[in-house]
């Protein structure tokens, strides 16, 4: 019987896919696709993907396929991969035209609320949006800046002074992570803090692997860790209404106050489901892309003498300027020119952000072929960041290319651009020269292992969390 059945059970299996194969082929043959693969029947281009990371991936695609827009299957999307300057500007100025919000579904169920995501991502109100940006301007991000500094002041006391080598990674993650808990939510308890720490490393590690929900994969262990993060979050937020209405309150100390107190045109205020995935929003980018980018930066002043010495020599001239205990301002912040070219010189190098999701609403033709209604795209860094066309000599770490009016448009976009730009750009630009200040004060730095690997999560990520030797100045 079971040597009846296994041919029997297979035919059942792959039937399905061939006629959506022929059914596809059938649809596309009046349509010009852009060039590519969809790679093994649901596999897709997964495991190239992930074997040779986006840079290799990406770079190795646009010289077989086209250099403008390929096509290939990730994540079981038909998806569109566009490529290159002219690529970024049109899927950014396309927004809300040709294209709308998508996120994968790895994403979507380990982190956000699935029965309400849908109709949040999709219909954002400008209110809601501009909301998000507003409280995001350097205007309102200045009064933050002290605690910033007092902040990466007592996590270097505990957690860097006293150690002759430090893993860098791990430690910029804590002090992020704790930073976004203290500005966005006023948490300072450590075991409140833990209680959405230790869940979000486990979906952080599973929200870009393969949508597999079995005991012990990482998709699996990133919904319960969402689950958890989810519950955690609304109890904060519920008990955070009662004592604004408890106590009148009108203006909001924190962003999640804030959040609670606005309201659109017809007087609604944001659910809490809302707040929640807006929160969850902020913290992924400060547990991983910023950490990520704090831990860039510094590996490369470990590497390069020549630009730690300029940054040095910056951030003690701002420290001479002030007294012992004075805390970092918003002039000082302006005055770390070479520390924040130097810092962009690593994000176009090693880009904590791969690039973006979006799905299509209608047909379009873009470089002579048809992107079908309901393909996502994708844009990405790596068609721009480290391409000779735009930046000569691409692998050389140079400052200087941010002097004067700077890169080309559309080829550094670590933030994204058009109306869906990062809104928190300037609360990493802030987080990034305050913890460069902080650290280069204090010490030299040295890899403790010199050649090590980076591999790619959802961000690009050391493998041994980037071990530095501390060499205290003066020694």
């Amino acid at each position: 019987m079971e040597v009846v059945m296994v041919p029997y059970l297979l035919a059942l299996l792959f039937l399905p896919l061939s006629l959506m194969f022929i059914l596809r082929k059938r649809d596309s043959s009046s349509k010009t696709l852009p060039p590519g693969t969809s790679g093994w029947p649901l596999l897709g281009e997964n495991m190239e993907f992930a074997v040779l990371g986006p840079q290799k991936f990406i770079k190795d695609r646009m010289e077989k396929y086209s250099a403008e827009v390929f096509q290939t299957s990730i994540m079981g999307e038909k998806m569109a991969f566009f490529c290159g300057a002219q690529g970024n500007k049109f899927l950014f100025s396309s927004e809300n035209k040709l294209l709308t919000s998508w996120w994968p579904q790895s994403m979507k169920k380990a982190l956000l609320f699935p029965e309400f995501v849908e109709s949040s991502l999709k219909e954002v109100s400008a209110l809601k949006r501009s909301f998000l940006h507003d409280i995001l301007k350097p205007e309102a991000l200045k009064q933050y800046i002290p605690l910033m500094d007092a902040m990466a002041r007592e996590h270097l006391d505990q957690n860097w002074d006293s150690n002759r080598v430090v893993k860098v990674f791990p430690l910029s993650k804590k002090y992020t992570f704790d930073l976004a808990c203290r500005l966005f939510m006023s948490l300072v308890d450590p075991e409140e803090i833990k209680r959405l720490a230790d869940p979000f490393t486990l979906v952080t590690n599973g929200m870009f692997s393969m949508p597999i929900d079995l005991p012990g994969t990482a998709y699996n262990r990133a919904i319960k860790g969402g689950e958890m993060v989810r519950d955690e979050l609304m109890r904060i937020i519920t008990q955070r209404r009662k004592e604004l209405t408890e106590n009148q309150e009108t203006s909001g100390r924190d962003l999640l106050s804030k959040m609670l107190l606005v309201t659109d045109e017809d007087g609604q205020f944001m659910s809490e489901m809302e707040i929640s995935n807006n929160i969850i929003g902020m913290l992924v980018a400060s547990f991983e892309t910023t950490s990520s980018a704090v831990t860039s930066v510094l590996k490369y002043l470990a590497e390069l003498p020549h630009v730690y010495d300029e940054v040095y020599r910056e951030q003690v001239a701002i420290a001479k300027s002030k007294g012992a205990e004075d805390l970092l301002t918003w002039e000082d912040i302006e005055k770390m020119k070479y520390s924040w070219n130097a810092a962009r010189e690593s994000l176009r190098l090693t880009p904590p952000a791969q690039g973006s999701f979006r799905e299509t609403v209608t047909d379009f033709t873009y470089a002579g072929f048809t992107i079908p209604k309901g393909w996502k795209t994708f844009w990405s860094v790596h068609s721009t960041h480290k391409n000779p066309k735009y930046f000569s000599d691409p692998e050389k770490f140079d400052p200087s290319r941010f002097e004067g009016s700077g890169p080309a448009p559309f080829t550094f976009v670590p933030f994204g651009g058009g109306p869906r730009m990062c809104p928190g750009k300037e609360y990493a630009r802030l987080e990034v020269l305050v913890f460069m200040h902080n650290v280069v004060k204090r010490f030299k730095l040295e890899k403790d292992i010199p050649d090590e690997k980076i591999v790619f999560h959802a961000s690009p990520v050391p493998v041994y969390g980037l071990p530095v030797r501390l060499l205290p100045h003066g020694n």
